[in-house]
């Protein structure tokens, strides 16, 4: 019963909200899914397949209602290569292998581990992702006419004004309704869906990857179906924290890393490239008023919808509309509490963010920064970590006896400073080291420990360890060649 009852919550707890929400999605995700197959150096249809197939399929696989999974641009930039050098057959076979890849990494639990990116991490992912999203916006607008302009001017006007009159009907959809239909009867020449690519007539058939089954195809596309299970899973699983944030909901992250691989097979399997969490359309799905599955689910179809069946009113939405709307999403992106709180945040944190952004903006790669960032947030920490262990000398102890109490974490990073905190003064005749508010982590830290003791018997003095907890003392016990 509590089966049932979680999955009405995940797809019919709002269906008016939701399908509202993926019909705006739906229309935003037209033009993205266009520009990222030029950018794969494939057919438009691609990128549409792609981004139909991964949408249905997460919706059902997913771990994370509401959020948004299509071709992406992050995807598309590690294609083209692959593209141009062996053909579009490749292309899909990779995609499949990057399912597989990302399947197993489900399975083995991995997706739990985003956990470890720390705020100020989440936070230059998210202003760097913002500023690209407005830049993305430019080249529609370049050369454009007053037209153009006047159209994002008033989309971004209906977008914020709208709500105030109701919030029944979701802003951005009022803006591209009225904007398609102004435009069309003003007879303004202005950019349009429909010159950015020819739109598919039909809809995917299933297509297995023409390419020869040999240990060089994988050789091919191996390097490349690691990369994209990587950055997609990455930017996936900093989506999904990013919606957790928003909806104060949790989510699976390992459901979400296995539903990811399902969905990039069969896009494969129908004619698409892989993707992977889309975070500006997942913004406007939840702002839109989407929560459920069935958001996620509707916006894949109605994007078929749109393409079969209403392709030639498709065709004459301004890219101006869509630019407003996009504009909107970058500023709901960026973390704009990270500006306000700089000046109180510690130095390292600011840096975290600062780096991040800064690397994603200079490749374009929004894992690069990532991975950047966390390796600098570990290294800070553990500089944190390891000045916290201190050695106190007990100063009530009978003649004869050296007494110490350790406290603090005890592993590669404070062996240095653990060891160089015993005094080794005097020729005592035991040495008592009170280890009960310490803990040992690792075989440096076990050899920094053997050293003190060493030292110590060196010089004929008996060596006491007291209070070691389980874990430390196991550790001791493996890693020893004798007993302390």
């Amino acid at each position: 019963m509590s089966l049932l009852k979680s999955a009405r919550q995940q797809w019919l707890a709002n269906p008016y909200r939701d399908l509202l929400a993926g019909t705006v999605v739906g229309l935003a995700l037209i033009p993205e899914a266009i520009a990222f197959s030029i950018i794969a150096g494939v057919d438009p249809a691609v990128g549409l397949y792609a981004s139909f197939i991964i949408a249905a399929t997460i919706a059902f696989t997913g771990g994370r209602p509401a959020m948004i999974s299509a071709a992406t641009g992050a995807m598309a930039l590690l294609m083209g290569g692959l593209v141009r050098d062996h053909g579009i057959e490749y292309l899909f076979a990779a995609s499949l292998l990057c399912g597989v890849i990302q399947i197993v990494a489900g399975l083995l639990k991995l997706g739990r581990y985003i956990r470890f990116v720390s705020k100020s991490v989440m936070s230059g992912f998210l202003n760097s992702l913002a500023i690209l999203i407005f830049l993305a916006q430019l080249p529609h607008l370049a050369g454009a006419n007053w037209q153009a302009y006047a159209l994002v001017l008033a989309s971004l006007a209906i977008i914020y004004g709208f709500p105030r009159l109701t919030r029944a009907i979701p802003s951005p959809l009022v803006a591209i309704v009225i904007l398609s239909v102004g435009s069309a009867l003003l007879g303004w020449d202005v950019k349009t869906v429909g010159d950015m690519g020819q739109l598919p007539t039909t809809l995917p058939s299933f297509h297995i990857p023409a390419v020869p089954l040999t240990w060089e195809t994988l050789s091919i596309i191996a390097p490349v179906s690691l990369t994209l299970a990587f950055v997609g899973l990455m930017e996936t699983l900093l989506t999904a924290n990013v919606l957790d944030d928003m909806t104060d909901t949790p989510s699976d992250k390992d459901r979400e890393t296995r539903g990811q691989g399902i969905a990039n097979i069969a896009a494969s399997l129908f004619g698409g490239m892989a993707g992977c969490a889309m975070i500006g359309q997942s913004i406007i799905n939840v702002t839109s008023g989407g929560r459920g599955r069935l958001s996620t689910l509707w916006a894949g179809i109605f994007l078929m919808v749109l393409i079969l069946v209403l392709a030639k009113w498709v065709g004459e939405i301004p890219m101006a509309a869509l630019v407003g709307v996009m504009i909107m999403v970058s500023f709901k992106t960026f973390d704009w509490s990270s500006i306000r709180r700089i000046r109180a945040l510690p130095i390292q944190s600011t840096l975290v963010m600062l780096v991040t952004a800064g690397v994603v903006l200079w490749t374009h790669d929004l894992s690069k920064g990532v991975v950047v960032g966390v390796l600098m947030s570990a290294v800070f920490f553990m500089r944190k970590v390891a000045r916290m262990v201190v050695v106190e000398e007990i100063a009530d102890t009978p003649e004869g006896v050296l007494g110490y109490r350790v406290s603090g974490q005890v592993f590669f990073a404070s062996a240095g400073l653990f060891t160089a905190s015993f005094e080794h003064h005097g020729q005592p005749q035991r040495v008592d080291i009170d280890m009960s508010n310490a803990h040992i982590w690792d075989q440096t830290g076990v050899a920094a420990l053997e050293k003190v003791v060493a030292r110590y018997q060196a010089r004929g003095a008996e060596v006491r360890l007291t209070g070691l907890n389980n874990a430390s003392r196991d550790m001791l016990d493996r890693l020893t060649a004798q007993s302390l």
